[in-house]
């Protein structure tokens, strides 16, 4: 296996790790300043770790240094082509999340958890032990649970939800470890129904309402635009899955893409309709990664990165808005344009850049989408585009009303914050960056698309081959074994 120079995926775990520590009990502001350090410093790491991979030239690579190479499987920490990128987006969606937090917020807003939650999904990202990400999957949910029981608020649903999705995947990863041939698929179906849930696909998806409903605005955006569900599916599903239950999966995850998009077509709470917009966008990233052909796979993956990036930007923008005026109600106008005119084009902007705007770097992602859907089946080529533009009039309705209408009254400064400027600016130079000049990110998805799909390939060779041996008799001598 090759190594890495440094030990930078181990340093961009331990950072938010140990940062978790030093700021509990901290005052907000230092805190809050402890928690920049070290997500800084995460995401310095992650960037490092994925130069570093291309220098070696290598797929997959390991920290050179390692504290884990005493485990009984060996460091289960490595990088590869998929996973690169995945390491300093996280890192960057929890860095301006942070950035953005006001003052007035940090009150409520919980830097300690955040950090935590922080090394558990980078820790996630970097691993590819059925065992491991499953276990650190499940503790990623117990910072978010902590948080809505400090605010008093109830966490059956999402502890039910949380329990399935956990209770599937261990009972899937499972069957394929210890059950033989004859089980792997019954331990697909289990890996493929906490896929599911995790994602919230319909209608699994109660627990992201109500996470938005009860949760910080940035703990709820921190938990799912890491898009774990959809990370879970390409490390468990992907490599030996049937295709009939990938093309179900995908099914499903089409379905879910619709009806998300209408929902946040009707919805009367703002922060409702981000999470039916996020739902939707993340079921489409599920539907190409479960088409397993190299066209739609690299869509996928590449349209995993465009909302990733424009969905955390729509968020801090919807975030900052409700910080000035509160829960917003989308059943008026509430005119918001002429007090933070910077603050609506900024919405306007990641808003579209979510839904394949020309120009954005979500224009290409979706063109390959789409362009791989179709070769596959028209049909589920014209669903995406379906539910794309249900999606894209659900923003512009969103963006009509919180911020046209009868001019906002009141005698605060609604003008948009340094912080929350530079967060969000830096969220639209990658937009509009990665829209101008797409090649480098398509062709390093697209490498990494064809290694997954090789990957699968072998697999489903090897099983196919144990199947066989399992039902072919053995010789047969003229008499039964047992009297040998």
């Amino acid at each position: 296996m090759n190594e890495l120079h440094f030990p930078l995926i181990e340093l961009a775990i331990l950072a938010p790790f140990l940062g978790a520590f030093v700021a509990r009990g901290a005052a907000p502001d230092v805190a809050r300043r402890i928690a920049l350090v070290a997500t800084a410093v995460a995401l310095a790491a992650s960037l490092a770790a994925w130069a570093d991979l291309a220098l070696v030239h290598a797929f997959e690579a390991h920290d050179r240094w390692t504290l884990l190479g005493w485990l009984p499987g060996g460091d289960p920490l490595v990088l590869d082509e998929l996973s690169a990128p995945l390491l300093p987006l996280t890192a960057l969606e929890f860095l301006l999340t942070l950035l953005a937090t006001l003052r007035a917020k940090a009150v409520r807003f919980s830097f300690a958890l955040t950090l935590l939650s922080e090394s558990l999904v980078l820790a996630t990202l970097s691993t590819r032990s059925p065992w491991l990400i499953v276990l650190l999957m499940a503790a990623a949910a117990v910072p978010p649970a902590v948080e809505m029981r400090r605010r008093g608020a109830s966490t059956r649903v999402f502890w039910l939800h949380t329990a399935l999705f956990v209770g599937l995947l261990l009972v899937g990863v499972a069957l394929r470890a210890f059950g033989g041939a004859g089980l792997q698929l019954a331990g697909s179906v289990a890996i493929a129904g906490g896929v599911l849930v995790r994602c919230a696909a319909a209608p699994f998806h109660l627990w992201l309402v109500d996470l938005f409903d009860r949760a910080s605005f940035g703990t709820a955006i921190l938990y799912v635009t890491p898009m774990m569900g959809a990370y879970a599916a390409l490390r468990l599903l992907l490599p030996d899955a049937p295709d009939a239950l990938l093309r179900t999966v995908a099914v499903v995850s089409l379905v879910t893409a619709v009806y998300a998009g209408g929902m946040a077509l009707v919805q009367r709470d703002a922060r409702r309709a981000f999470a039916m917009l996020l739902l939707s966008h993340a079921s489409l990233v599920l539907v190409g990664l479960e088409l397993a052909t190299l066209l739609g796979m690299t869509g996928a993956l590449c349209v995993w990165l465009s909302v990733g990036l424009a969905m955390t930007g729509f968020g801090l923008t919807f975030r900052s808005a409700e910080a000035r005026v509160g829960r917003i109600d989308l059943a008026r106008f509430n005119g918001l344009h002429d007090a933070s005119p910077t603050l609506a084009g900024l919405f306007l902007l990641t808003g579209l850049a979510g839904i394949g705007f020309p120009g954005t770097v979500g224009f290409i992602a979706v063109e390959l989408l789409v362009e791989g859907a179709v070769q596959t089946a028209p049909v589920i080529g014209i669903v995406i585009l379906l539910a794309t533009a249900l999606n894209g009039l659900a923003v512009l309705r969103v963006y009509h009303r919180i911020f046209t209408g009868a001019e906002h009254s009141g005698t605060i400064d609604l003008a948009i914050r340094p912080a929350e400027r530079v967060a969000v600016l830096v969220l639209a130079v990658l937009i509009l960056g990665g829209g101008l000049w797409p090649q480098p990110g398509i062709s390093s998805r697209r490498h990494a698309a064809a290694a997954l799909l090789e990957q699968r390939a072998a697999n489903r060779g090897r099983l196919t081959e144990l199947t066989q041996a399992d039902m072919t008799p053995g010789p047969s001598y003229g008499y039964d074994h047992h009297e040998r």
